[in-house]
Order: structure tokens, then C-alpha cells, then sequence
């Protein structure tokens, strides 16, 4: 009985102890989450706040956070400056027809490299994660003499077709993992009920792998419309650039008498980045569960 009653003091002190250390590492990862947050959310932040300030708040010393008078007419007078509709429509036509293209031709690439057996497969797929290693910029000059031979040249062609050629080798290897997770009873049972390759990559495998397929389009989609040094080498016209070649097109547009710019461009930065997180948020839990699964699986 005497040696119960010790024990029982000893086993609630370190379950104090264990409570206490659980406590003290949810408090130290709070804070930390919260201020890695506070340095990754802080630039977006200001953005917007500094979009709504008349121009001469944003060179003001010590700056001051809020507005004095919320400016919300910065938004249609920095559309109403450059023609952003324009911009927009393009972005959204480059950005849609090449994140499909590389969306499905990553898709198939991948489905051939995890499901089919032919000669050089393993080389071949080697040759394909080597490009990663090959910047894009050594490829610039080859790529204009190419589309200017093609007549493509301030057109929005060789923003969108090279897409629709493979996908990418990041892309097919992320995809290639998830195939190869998805065990090949599938394709047997499929094919014992007469579907043929297409049908069991696109009714079987393509609904497993949602959440890949979904990651990789988002990244694509982020990209296309992020681009910058593509537009900025093959498109010349201001009527067909996009929208982040646009925005540099508005900085470097000279406005009447020398007036300030800043909080227009301030604003144009928002409505650019508008869609990107519409996207996120809209494709938030594929995006979170293909990261995870990679992460797992890869």
C-alpha cells in the first residue's frame, strides 16, 4: 500500500511534465507560425493598403500604414490608364489553353512511363529529368530564331503551343509517382471488361490521381499567368500583351505633368494578383491533398 501511494504522486508529476511540454512546444510553434506569417503576408498586406493611399502617402517618412482617406478610386482609374482588359483577356487565354495542353500531355507522358513497357524506358524517362537541369534561358535564343522562322512572333503562339508538347519534365515525374502508387489490378479488371488504354487512364486512373492532376494545374495556371520573360521577348504589340507584361508596360508609361504613379501601380499589382488567389482558394483542398500525398508517396 505504501509503495501505491508513492507511485501515484510520481505518475501525476509526469503527467504534469508531459502536459506542461506539450503546451510549451504548441506555444512555441504558435508564435513561430505567426511570425514567419507576419514576414510572408506582410508584403501582400501592404500592397493592398498602399493601394488605397493618395500618391504622395506612399513616399512619406515614417511611413504610415493606414490611409488617411481610403482611395477605392484607384482601382477603376489604374484599369481606365492601360488597356488591363486587354491584358486580362489574353493572360486568361494563354494561361487556359497552355496549362490544358501541359495538364493533359503531362498527364498522357506519365501514364506511358508508369504503365507501358518498351525499349529505353528507363533511359528515356533519365533524359527527361535531365532537362530540369537545363536552365531556360540557354534555350531563349534557339526558341526566338524558331518562332520567328514560323512567322509566330507577336502572336500569342509560342506562349501557348510549346505547352501542349509534354507538359514538362517536373510535371511528368509527379504524375508518373501517383501512377505507379495506383495498383495495375485496376488496368487488368478494366481491361478484362474491354476498355482499352484510353479508358482506363481516363475512368480509372484519372479519378484516383485527382488530386495530382489538380496540383500540377494549379502550378501550371500560377505559372502562365506569372510569366514574364516570354511575353516580354516574343510579343511586341501593347494590344496583345498580358497582364504582368502590361503592368511593366503601365511603370514605364509616362503620365501627364510627371504625376505620381505608385498607388496606381500599387493598384494594378492587386488586380493582377486577384485570380491567383481566387484559384487557390477555390482549389484549396486538392491543392493541400496532392502536396500531402507527394510529400508521402514520391
Amino acid at each position: 500500500m505504501q509503495s501505491s501511494a508513492v507511485a501515484l504522486p510520481q505518475a501525476c508529476t509526469r503527467s504534469r511534465a508531459r502536459t506542461l511540454g506539450r503546451v510549451r512546444n504548441a506555444v512555441i510553434f504558435y508564435v513561430s507560425v505567426a511570425i514567419l506569417s507576419v514576414f510572408f503576408f506582410g508584403p501582400f498586406v501592404w500592397t493592398v493598403i498602399s493601394s488605397l493611399k493618395e500618391a504622395h502617402e506612399i513616399a512619406t517618412f515614417p511611413p504610415t500604414f493606414l490611409p488617411k482617406a481610403w482611395r477605392f478610386d484607384n482601382y477603376p482609374n489604374a484599369w481606365s490608364r492601360v488597356p488591363f482588359l486587354n491584358f486580362y483577356v489574353n493572360s486568361i487565354v494563354v494561361t487556359g489553353l497552355a496549362t490544358f495542353g501541359q495538364t493533359v500531355t503531362a498527364t498522357l507522358v506519365a501514364y506511358g512511363f508508369a504503365r507501358f513497357r518498351f525499349p529505353l524506358r528507363g533511359p528515356l524517362f533519365m533524359l527527361v529529368l535531365s532537362t530540369l537541369m537545363v536552365p531556360w534561358e540557354v534555350t531563349i535564343v534557339p526558341s526566338f530564331l524558331l518562332f520567328r522562322t514560323l512567322g509566330w512572333l507577336d502572336t500569342l503562339s509560342p506562349l501557348i503551343v510549346p505547352h501542349w508538347f509534354g507538359g514538362g519534365p517536373f510535371f511528368i515525374f509527379l504524375l508518373r509517382q501517383f501512377f505507379l502508387t495506383i495498383p495495375r489490378d485496376y488496368d487488368e479488371a478494366a481491361k478484362i471488361d474491354g476498355a482499352n488504354s484510353l479508358q482506363v487512364l481516363w475512368e480509372i486512373l484519372v479519378p484516383l490521381c485527382r488530386p495530382a492532376i489538380t496540383t500540377v494545374a494549379i502550378f501550371a495556371a500560377l505559372f502562365h499567368w506569372n510569366a514574364f520573360i516570354e511575353p516580354l521577348i516574343f510579343l511586341n504589340t501593347p494590344e496583345k500583351f498580358t497582364v504582368s507584361l502590361g503592368l511593366r508596360y503601365f511603370q514605364t508609361t509616362p503620365m501627364d505633368a510627371g504625376e505620381p504613379k505608385e498607388h496606381l501601380l500599387m493598384a494594378g499589382t492587386v488586380i493582377m494578383i486577384v485570380p491567383c488567389v481566387l484559384l487557390f482558394f477555390a482549389a484549396q483542398r486538392y491543392f493541400v491533398k496532392g502536396i500531402v500525398l507527394s510529400g508521402l508517396k514520391g
